[in-house]
């Protein structure tokens, strides 16, 4: 499992995977939506745009599984 950290509301479920280092390109991420591949809280996914957000879980199968997680800003600032 590999825990990712976004510091915005949501991500796209291609992006999310591109940024993992898991596909180059973007693209690539259709085609495993179109096999099957891809599993958003356990639910088959179908759409590239799917939005992921902190606290979501996308199964990638026969690879791996990433956890969103946020970035909790006010831990950073300082009184």
């Amino acid at each position: 499992m590999q825990i990712i950290e976004i510091n915005t509301e949501f991500i796209k479920v291609d992006q999310l995977i591109k940024y993992a280092g898991i596909v180059g390109n973007g693209s690539d991420v259709k085609f495993m939506i179109l096999d099957g591949l891809i599993r958003v809280n356990g639910e088959l996914c179908t759409q590239r745009n799917k939005k992921i957000r902190p606290g979501d879980s996308v199964e990638i199968e026969d690879y791996d599984t990433l956890e969103v997680k946020g970035i909790d800003h006010a831990c950073s600032l300082k009184k």
